[in-house]
């Protein structure tokens, strides 16, 4: 035995050990979860009889009862046959767009050269609201996951309908059934890149347009985003998956699937099954599997026990979900082998992503819950940490990402439920202009909700600084599962590549069209839709028997006891089946991790590790050409490091205080034109690195930016200007405050106390709601600057912002002296001016932005 022999036995014999240590801890924990689970449903069904509301009924109880429970039933099993009838009129239609607001047709996809099954359409706004044409439009992108076209927009409470209450001229990108034949996903990029091409044309003063992408529609505008930089001005995915090999061991079983079958071969026997196109029937009914409770119980039992009230939701909703779509061969694949399982939008093997992730350059929002069994955060965050290495690499690139997270809504309440658009989308659409204003940076978007007198709910937004530390913190595994992902990728390549030689020959030839349309009617999800229809001859005495029950309607009273004992036996019905899913996904875990990492071990698989050192090595390179740059600038550098101190004292900034101080920003800097606005972007986010990287140093060398207690006392009150209440600050806010004085030599002042607005929200706490002041400098500045098209200078320090804003304006003699001594050393602005010049463009440049005009390269083909 030679020595490398030896030692790679050594090695997989530590893998195996590892491996049976991770495994005893995984089941540990999967045991743990099941006996959670059992003791809380035991104790939601033992609170019904502690609460006294298990009572014995009586015969007037029974007879009543029964009456109703009749009735209900009738009803019921109609709601059933007219959720069939809806389903076939639905198809016999051509399945045409569901949705509840008025529509154009700005442009059909199947005209464009490389035609596809996607529309552009202008959703016309009713009467009584009204449009701001400089809002900047926003467009929703309609998820293509197998179920049916509308998700944004089939209800009045839904992201279209908030979107228009807030003034947004918007638009919507819909699909329809079936896709054009050889429809790919770049033609679909494509297409979608015109579609945002024309909508910006016909709104140019009104700034980019905001693209919103629920599920599947979310990590493709970011891949769009990526790929043509220049056409979002700001990117919103909801429930959008982008690391696909991340979560949290004893939960996230939807990541197991693919290892479980052998990897994506079953993806092409589908689509060979249908005729060179994949049923989306099979992605809906594997859903509806993951929470049987949910689908298979839940949902029937509300609609019965509130049947006089729930059955036009409940058909509004089947319409939609019962009706999947269908998927070309060449998309699903792709989307699977790729994305799925080998997560190369952000992972897997570097030589085979074809997206970079980090040319986005709009700020990007993310929503996400806990709630989540689809897309839970790690899969819609860690793609953060992933091409982000550390906080100062994502302020370096000049990104700015927030992300919102809900506690315990799943996956398609993130975009149906009625709660969530009232609370979550309608915040996070009010406060676009504010996200845009947000300097370079990880922020979390928070909501807190108060009861007003009235009783109905108010809500105030603020934002909070996050680090890459916070991401990775919900994913408590790290990397050390990734090995065998890694390896199913490597299996699934294997397989599919025998698929493709010894199976998909014969079957694509033995497959036609009749053929192909007779095994997806034949699938128990439509199967069961047709059998529970008026083409049941068995049940041609429903409807009349449910219209009699409808016209005698008896309901029985709320108190009745029996009432109580149904629910009892709902929530049987329920446990029983949330058990099962509990013992399922446990069993489904342990499979994958000891056939996988049995096999990784045996071939000496280690988890891949994030590049720390490197990362570490050049943070501490760009610190040190960032202390060049401290000494370098004038007043306008000064004022913007003031307002980057005070801004990372305050950690948190509230959305009213960010709008006020952007907007008085705006009337300070924009009017004049005397700023170049290229310029002043570069100046602030070197400004922002300077105070992330250099806090205390940036805050001792602001004498040398303003030499003189004039624009030093004009600075600090262009400070109290902006947020009055600064003087009045405690914590670490009310210190930097008066460190700030301190060390500009300046007294500190007592304002004028001015009245609070009936608008603005009472102050919590000063060292959370206190002032936009860092970010909200930037904030201002940073919206009003053009974003395409222009390539980036290095700053120039200025040494006169007298022009500015009368009331700031020194006197004359003054003002004459201070340009008398900026003229007096031209040498040595210039000397800074080449200083910052020269940190720009060092060997590992701070984050200059890129021009954003796309090369050809660039372009998805």
């Amino acid at each position: 035995m030679n020595r490398d022999s030896f030692f790679a036995k050594q090695d997989t014999v530590v893998l195996l050990a590892g491996l049976i240590k991770r495994l005893g801890a995984l089941l540990n924990r999967q045991g743990q979860v099941i006996a959670d689970g059992l003791q809380r449903r035991q104790e939601g069904k033992l609170r019904l009889l502690r609460e006294g509301r298990l009572q014995p009924p009586s015969m007037t109880d029974w007879s009543e009862y029964l009456v109703d429970l009749g009735q209900r039933s009738l009803l019921f099993w109609d709601t059933l046959r007219q959720r069939g009838d809806n389903s076939l009129d639905y198809a016999r239609a051509g399945y045409p767009l569901l949705l509840k607001f008025d529509y154009e047709v700005l442009l059909d996809g199947q005209d464009l050269p490389r035609p596809v099954n996607y529309s552009l359409l202008h959703i016309l706004p009713a009467e009584d609201l009204m449009i701001d044409d400089h809002h900047p439009p926003v467009i929703v992108v309609d998820p293509r996951g197998g179920q049916g076209a509308g998700i944004g927009g089939f209800k009045q409470d839904s992201i279209i309908g908030e979107s228009l209450r807030a003034g947004h001229p918007t638009y919507f990108v819909g699909f329809s059934h079936a896709p054009a034949r050889g429809q790919t996903l770049a033609d679909i990029a494509h297409a979608e890149a015109r579609f945002i091409e024309l909508v910006a044309q016909r709104h140019p003063g009104s700034g980019k347009p905001i693209i919103i992408g629920n599920c599947q529609a979310g990590w493709a505008i970011m891949g769009l985003a990526a790929t043509r930089p220049e056409l979002p001005g700001l990117v919103v995915i909801n429930g959008a998956p982008l690391s696909y090999w991340a979560g949290v061991s004893g939960s996230n079983p939807m990541r197991y699937v693919g290892g479980l079958f052998g990897g994506a071969w079953m993806t092409r026997l589908g689509s060979d099954l249908g005729n060179g196109r994949f049923d989306g029937t099979w992605l809906v009914s594997n859903f509806e599997a993951l929470d049987p409770a949910t689908n298979l119980w839940n949902k029937y039992y509300n609609l019965f026990a509130n049947i006089d009230s729930e059955a036009p939701r409940f058909l509004d909703f089947e319409r939609w979900w019962g009706s999947p779509t269908l998927h070309n061969s060449e998309e699903i694949e792709t989307i699977v082998d790729d994305l799925f399982i080998g997560n190369r939008l952000v992972g897997g093997d570097p030589g085979q992503r074809h997206v970079d992730l980090r040319r986005i350059e709009a700020p990007v929002v993310v929503f996400c819950s806990d709630g989540d069994n689809i897309t839970p955060p790690q899969q819609a965050l860690n793609w953060i940490a992933d091409i982000y290495p550390s906080d100062l690499a994502l302020r370096d690139a000049g990104r700015t990402i927030v992300y919102l997270k809900h506690t315990s809504i799943g996956h398609l309440g993130i975009f149906t439920s009625s709660q969530v658009t009232r609370r979550e989308h309608r915040q996070l659409i009010d406060a676009f202009a504010v996200i845009t204003a947000l300097p370079p940076g990880l922020y979390e978007l928070i909501i807190d909700g108060e009861e007003t007198l009235d009783g109905e709910e108010s809500y105030q937004v603020h934002f909070e600084h996050r680090q890459i530390a916070d991401i990775l913190a919900h994913d408590r595994d790290g990397k050390e599962d990734e090995r065998e992902f890694a390896l199913v990728d490597r299996i699934s390549r294997l397989n599919s590549s025998l698929y493709d030689c010894c199976v998909r020959p014969w079957l694509s030839r033995a497959i036609n069209e009749p053929t192909a349309e007779a095994l997806r009617k034949a699938h128990p999800f439509q199967m069961s839709q047709a059998v529970w229809s008026s083409l049941n001859p068995a049940l041609w005495w429903l409807p009349a028997a449910s219209t009699a029950a409808r016209e005698n309607r008896y309901r029985v009273h709320p108190q009745n006891p029996l009432f109580q004992w149904q629910t009892l036996f709902s929530l049987q019905v329920e446990d029983a089946l949330d058990t099962y899913r509990d013992i399922r996904d446990a069993i489904h875990e342990a499979c994958f991790h000891g056939a996988y990492g049995w096999l990784a071990a045996m071939m000496g698989e280690k988890a891949p590790k994030r590049e720390n050192e490197h990362a570490l090595q050049q943070d501490r390179d760009l610190s040190e050409r960032l202390q060049e740059a401290l000494p370098a600038g004038g007043r306008i550098e000064a004022i913007l490091r003031i307002f980057l101190l005070l801004g990372q004292a305050a950690g948190a900034h509230g959305k009213a205080s960010i709008d006020r101080f952007a907007e008085h920003l705006r009337d300070l800097f924009g009017p004049s034109g005397s700023l170049d606005p290229v310029a002043l972007r570069e100046t602030a986010r070197l400004q922002s690195l300077l105070v992330f990287a250099h806090p205390a140093e940036s805050l001792r060398t602001l004498p040398l930016l303003l030499p003189d207690d004039a624009s030093r006392k004009q600075a600090l009150e262009l400070a109290l200007r902006s947020e009055p209440m600064l003087a009045h600050a405690e914590g670490r806010l009310g210190e930097c405050w008066r460190e700030l004085h301190a060390v500009l030599g300046q007294p500190l002042a007592e304002p004028a106390i001015r009245p609070r607005q009936d608008d603005e929200p009472l102050p919590v706490d000063n060292t959370q709601t206190l002032p936009a002041t860092d970010e909200v400098s930037q904030a201002g500045a940073w919206n009003s600057l053009p974003d395409a098209g222009e390539t980036a200078v290095a700053p120039t320090p200025c040494a006169d912002i007298t022009s500015l804003e009368p009331p700031l304006a020194e006197t004359a003699p003054a003002r004459k002296s201070a340009r008398s001594k900026a003229a007096a050393r031209p040498q040595a602005a210039s000397k800074a001016a080449k200083t910052s010049a020269e940190i720009l463009s060092g060997p590992w440049k701070p984050g200059r932005r890129r021009t954003t005009k796309p090369r050809q390269e660039d372009r998805p083909e």
